[in-house]
């Protein structure tokens, strides 16, 4: 769907009276070098400067791209930039408001632009992720054809949310979170800016600390925070934006929590702490507080993973498996959602029972096998698929234990050294009652009883 009259007046209203667009607006790039973070797409020769460039031209056209990640890491910005940079035709349409008939029109316009008058036409769908298949399909033959080059923008997977005969026929570009140095050079453009605030407030340091904790690598989130808190300072006749005037105007208090300092290993420790002693909202609490202070999940979830093999084990089997899927999970999609799966995960292992009897096992294997505790492998089990091997006694004597009616054979597997070491004391917490049945039985059947 192409601008109307009235879109058109309100988007000259804009240009001529800046200051009544939100800042977040007012800042957009206007140029690919006003661009912040996304390098790794920005280099020469890559896909969005082809879309600018005088390369867009000639047989080698550029290719129809989707543009994945989180929010506010730019991608309405990119298509934006490219808008104002490519001479081609552009039309916008999101797919929460657009359908088939929509993009049918779209593609018949851009083929009579084509034909008609040589225009190349740029197609930006914001969502795309919200289309079915059938209005997904409905674009393949415009992009296999180039009468569009397709920008399409998801915050989800494309891989589940895209339909694979779209995918191939496109590049998948991958926007990645903004830093905090990323932000920390927006927020204070914005400040100066002829097109921000002017100069009109100063940011101090803490307040800008804490507004980058709460805008979590989103750009949109910091300038739309900023520019509140500009505002309820300049109504409090101040120049300086308080830490406390944000966190007025924001609701969120700033977390005494430093992500490179002690704070960060601190409050980690507590949370894994609290999981192993089964206080379940005590761990929820360390878990908001490192949410709040913008601390990477995938640094939460690594935690919770090792936390499950050490404090957990065998009592409960499954808790690993949910730490696991935990960390592919927030992986996939970030905050905010990444904290119910972090939540999800916690509340399970600290209400899990606990064993650390597979974490002191190996311990207790290790510092043996540290101190030179090893020996030779007894003869029976060694490697007998080599000539020679029966001349020197390998694999002569050992007893398939599948072929034996409780699958158990009696026979020695340990190196002499430590044949009467029991590494594994299970517990009979959870699960693991089963491990230690189980474990009694076998040693019992191997003739390795305990005195």
């Amino acid at each position: 769907m192409e601008p109307d009259l009235f879109t058109a007046a309100a988007e000259e209203r804009q240009e001529k009276d800046p200051a009544g667009s939100p800042l977040a607006v007012r800042m957009r790039p206007r140029v690919l070098d006003e661009v912040v973070g996304q390098q790794h797409l920005l280099k020469p020769g890559s896909p969005l400067r082809r879309l600018v460039g005088e390369s867009a031209k000639g047989p080698a056209g550029p290719s129809s791209v989707i543009l994945w990640g989180p929010p506010g890491t730019g991608k309405t910005t990119l298509a934006y930039v490219v808008s104002k940079a490519t001479d081609a035709r552009f039309v916008e349409l999101s797919a929460i408001t657009a359908g088939v008939k929509e993009v049918r029109a779209v593609i018949e316009g851009a083929r009579r632009a084509t034909g008609g008058y040589g225009k190349e036409t740029v197609l930006f769908l914001d969502e795309i992720h919200r289309f079915s298949k059938a209005q997904q399909d409905s674009l393949l033959p415009a992009v296999e054809n180039r009468w569009v080059t397709l920008i399409a923008a998801t915050t989800e997977n494309p891989f589940f949310s895209v339909i694979s005969p779209l995918l191939s026929r496109s590049l998948l570009l991958t926007l990645e979170p903004l830093t905090d140095d990323d932000l920390r050079g927006l927020l204070r453009r914005a400040v100066t800016d002829e097109r921000g605030l002017k100069g009109a407030v100063t940011l101090p340091e803490d307040t800008e600390a804490h507004l980058l904790r709460i805008a979590g690598g989103d750009a949109r989130r910091a300038l739309t925070a900023l520019e509140a808190a500009a505002g309820a300072a300049l109504d409090k006749g101040e120049t300086e934006i308080a830490l406390a005037t944000l966190e007025e105007t924001v609701d969120r208090a700033a977390v005494k929590y430093d992500r490179d300092g002690d704070q960060h290993y601190d409050v980690a420790s507590a949370l894994i702490k609290s999981i192993r002693g089964s206080d379940v909202d005590a761990a929820l609490h360390y878990l908001a507080r490192m949410i709040e202070a913008g601390e990477d999940p995938r640094f939460i979830a690594r935690r919770l993973m090792i936390s499950a093999s050490e404090d957990i084990g065998l009592a409960d089997p499954g808790a690993l498996p949910i730490a696991v899927a935990a960390a592919q999970a927030v992986a996939m999609i970030g905050f905010p959602e990444a904290a119910l799966t972090l939540s999800h995960a916690t509340i399970a292992l600290a209400l899990a029972p606990k064993s650390n009897a597979a974490t002191t096992a190996i311990g207790a294997a290790l510092a043996d096998v540290r101190k030179g505790v090893a020996g030779p492998v007894p003869a029976h089990l060694r490697d007998g698929h080599y000539k020679g091997a029966a001349k020197l006694g390998h694999a002569q004597g050992y007893v398939y234990p599948h072929d034996l009616p409780e699958g158990i054979a009696g026979q020695q597997y340990a190196p002499d050294a430590i044949k009467d070491r029991e590494y594994y004391e299970p517990t009979r917490h959870g699960a693991e009652a089963r491990y230690a049945d189980a474990v009694e039985w076998t040693r019992k059947h191997l003739g390795r009883k305990r005195d």
